[in-house]
């Protein structure tokens, strides 16, 4: 009989930093908590976001607590966000920035946000609506569309294609 395999896990702080586990260590948390919330409420500044969304892009946390946090990152105190909350401001950042290589001004980027969107994607909604669903994946799903977008990648319906779609029945799907 085969021995089993052992998987060994890679030391934290080893390989290459997009897999280095170490990021998610509390001395990390804490390094990026006050500098990102402070971005992250200069951009829910310059965005026009009232509370309500900004607490949504945050995961929904206590308004006590968020304003605790905004408090000290403002006088730079030191506190610790989760690795949910960081990487929630980490794809706000990461739309802005997608903005700002996409639009001519950042108010041409906001209008973007805040305008009807006709690919599928958004169903005619605005992007902020997705952005501030309360979700880390609404957040994400807005931040690929426009890294696809900056790669070139046009996410515009295909009228051509969806006049001639036909669902799908049953006796369509092999399973193997």
């Amino acid at each position: 009989m085969p021995r089993p395999t052992l998987l060994v896990r890679p030391p934290i702080g080893k390989g290459p930093e997009h897999l280095n586990q170490g990021r998610f260590l509390p001395e990390n948390r804490k390094r990026l908590s006050a500098p990102g919330l402070r971005t992250f409420l200069a951009l829910a500044d310059l965005w026009g976001l009232d509370e309500g969304r900004r607490l949504l892009i945050l995961g929904c946390p206590a308004r006590s607590t968020f304003h605790k946090w905004a408090k000290t990152a403002r006088e730079h105190g030191e506190f610790t966000l989760d690795v949910d909350t960081l990487t929630r401001i980490s794809a706000l950042l990461g739309i802005h920035q997608a903005l700002g290589v996409l639009f001519n001004s950042e108010q041409a980027g906001i209008a973007w946000l805040k305008t009807p969107h006709q690919a599928t994607l958004f169903g005619g909604r605005p992007p902020l609506d997705l952005v501030t669903s309360g979700t880390q994946d609404g957040l994400m799903t807005v931040r690929r569309f426009l890294d696809a977008m900056r790669g070139g990648i046009s996410m515009e319906p295909v009228a051509a294609l969806d006049n001639h779609f036909q669902l799908y029945r049953d006796e369509d799907l092999v399973l193997t």
